[in-house]
């Protein structure tokens, strides 16, 4: 059973600019024609898609309260969220400075149903792309191997680093941990192609 998702005190105090929060996300979608979709794929190229693991395959249920933190030249934006996941279903969801909800998403049954305030669909990352990022740094790296290499790219992992490699052998992302328990210390991003920093801190959690 998955329990509900309640609002921190974090929210209250965290400033919140729309435009800037595409910079939350790898910005991999592309003009080009893309191959059909299906509902458990996110794009992270332009005409490449990838199947996202399974809540299960994460190997436990977890409860946790993030923030994220995009840095782009001299500008640094946040946005709380919360993730719960259990052997069924994912949930992830978004909070602005006023604490009301502004996207959300499910995963579950190979499907990702996602949602955003009316009005800030044009201004905030799609939440696939939130939950990409943050399945990426968080599900076992044995997850993510037939996903990535059914694409020709790849995840590779030494002590509490990992990177994303494109099917060209260009290194797409840096991945770095804090703490050999993820969840203990700050997770940071870097994405080599679009030049932004995302810090993701967990601000408390349960599993």
């Amino acid at each position: 059973m998955m329990f509900p998702i309640t609002q921190r005190s974090i929210v209250q105090k965290m400033p919140f600019k729309p435009f800037a929060l595409a910079m939350l996300v790898f910005t991999f979608s592309g003009c080009a024609m893309k191959p059909e979709q299906q509902a458990n794929q996110v794009s992270i190229a332009p005409d490449t898609l990838v199947t996202l693991p399974t809540a299960a395959q994460l190997g436990h249920s977890l409860t946790a309260s993030q923030l994220i933190t995009a840095q782009w030249a001299e500008q640094t934006h946040q946005l709380p969220v919360q993730l719960q996941v259990d052997s069924q279903k994912l949930a992830l969801a978004g909070f602005s400075s006023w604490g009301s909800r502004i996207l959300s998403l499910t995963y579950e049954n190979q499907t990702i149903e996602a949602s955003v305030l009316p009005g800030l669909g044009d201004t905030l990352p799609k939440p696939e792309q939130v939950l990409f990022n943050l399945m990426l740094t968080l599900w076992p790296l044995d997850a993510w191997h037939k996903p990535l290499e059914d694409v020709g790219w790849q995840l590779i992992e030494t002590a509490q680093h990992r990177q994303l490699i494109d099917d060209n052998g260009i290194v797409v992302a840096d991945i770095s941990y804090q703490s050999p328990q993820h969840l203990d210390g700050d997770i940071t991003f870097i994405n080599h192609q679009f030049g932004y920093t995302i810090t993701i801190k967990t601000l408390d959690y349960n599993q």
